[in-house]
C-alpha cells in the first residue's frame, strides 16, 4: 500500500518548551479485548496527549500506529497481531499502543519505511520539548515467531541457539530545523552474547529513556532485525508501546516493568522532513512525504 503524502499543520505558542502531556490511551474507549483500525477498518490517523499517531488503512493491509488492549498472550501468527505479550498495558487497567512497520515493496528495496509520531498536534503549546521517554515490549505475534519460529522467520537463536540474532526499536528524535537530534535504540531482543543464557526476548513493557534526544518536535520509528532475505526482515515488524513522556522514575513507579538506558548516538540527516513556517497563520507545518506498503 502507498500513501504518497502526509500534511500536518500544527499551531504553535511562545510556549514551546512546556511539557508535553503523558500519552497513556487509557482515555480512548476501545470495546474489551479489542482494537482500534486495522485492514479494511477505513480508519485515519488518531491523538492522544499530545501526539499525533498516523494510521493507513486500505482493504488487505494497515501501517503505522494503533491502540489495543487484547490480551492473547499464547495465540501465534498474523491474526493475533495486535496483542502485546504481557497481555496488559503498564497499569493493567487500559490501553497500550501497537505499531506495525511496512517495508518498501513499492520502491523494490524491501527496506522499513519509518513511521513518524508528531508531538504537539492537540494543543500546539508542546510542540517542542524534551520527551522522557516510553515503555515498549514485544507483540505476542513477534516473540513466538522469535521463541518459536514459523512459517516466514526463523527461530532465534538457531537450532543450536548460536546465531546471533537480534530484533530492535531504531528511535530518532527530529527538531524545528528538520535534523535528526539522536538516536536510541532499544534491542526487543538480543542472541549476541557469548553465553547463551544472557540471550533474550523481551517479554514485559521496559522503560527506554529519551530524553537523550533533546528538545524534539516529533519521534522517528523504525526497526530493523538479523533474521533478513532477498524480501527485506522475516521478523514481524510489531512493537507495542504505553505511556509516552511518563514523568518521575518509571522504573521504580510500575515495579512489572525495568528501566534501560538504550544505545544512542546523534545524527543530523532529516532530509525526509520538511518544516515551513507559516507567520502569518502562527502555525508551523510539518510536511512529510511516505510511502507504505505492506
Amino acid at each position: 500500500m502507498k500513501r504518497s503524502l502526509f500534511l500536518l499543520c500544527v499551531l504553535v505558542t511562545f510556549s514551546v518548551n512546556a511539557q508535553a502531556a503523558v500519552c497513556t490511551m487509557d482515555d480512548l474507549v476501545l470495546a474489551p479485548d479489542s482494537y482500534y483500525g486495522g485492514a479494511g477498518s477505513g480508519a485515519g490517523d488518531w491523538t492522544n496527549g499530545d501526539a499525533y499517531f498516523t494510521h493507513y488503512a486500505d482493504d488487505y493491509s494497515w501501517s503505522g500506529f494503533t491502540y489495543s488492549n487484547v490480551n492473547d498472550t499464547t495465540t501465534p501468527g498474523y491474526l493475533n497481531q495486535f496483542a502485546a505479550i504481557t497481555g496488559t498495558d503498564v497499569s493493567a487497567t487500559g490501553n497500550y499502543g501497537v505499531s506495525y512497520i511496512p517495508l518498501d515493496w513499492m520502491g523494490g528495496t524491501y527496506d522499513p519505511i519509518p513511521q513518524f509520531v508528531a508531538l504537539g498536534a492537540v494543543t500546539g503549546e508542546d510542540y517542542n520539548t524534551t520527551i522522557s521517554g516510553l515503555y515498549i515490549t514485544n507483540t505476542t505475534y513477534a516473540y513466538l515467531s522469535m521463541l518459536d519460529g514459523d512459517s516466514f522467520a526463523k527461530k532465534f537463536g538457531g537450532t543450536s541457539g548460536d546465531d546471533p540474532d537480534y530484533y530492535k526499536v531504531i528511535i530518532k528524535g527530529v527538531d524545528e530545523e528538520a535534523a535528526y537530534t539522536g538516536t536510541v535504540e532499544f534491542y526487543l531482543a538480543d542472541f549476541r552474547f557469548e553465553d547463551n543464557n544472557q540471550d533474550y526476548i523481551v517479554d514485559q513493557w521496559t522503560w527506554v529513556d529519551l530524553t537523550s534526544l533533546g528538545n524534539v518536535v516529533g519521534l522517528e520509528f523504525s526497526i530493523d532485525s538479523s533474521d533478513a532475505g532477498a524480501y527485506g526482515i522475516n521478523t514481524p515488524a510489531y512493537f507495542a508501546f504505553d505511556n509516552i513522556n511518563e514523568a518521575g522514575d518509571p522504573g521504580e513507579e510500575w515495579g512489572a516493568a525495568s528501566t534501560v538506558n538504550a544505545d544512542y548516538s546523534a545524527s543530523s540527516d532529516a532530509a525526509n522532513y520538511v518544516f515551513l513556517l507559516c507567520m502569518p497563520l502562527g502555525a508551523v507545518i510539518l510536511l512529510k512525504g511516505l510511502r507504505r506498503r505492506q
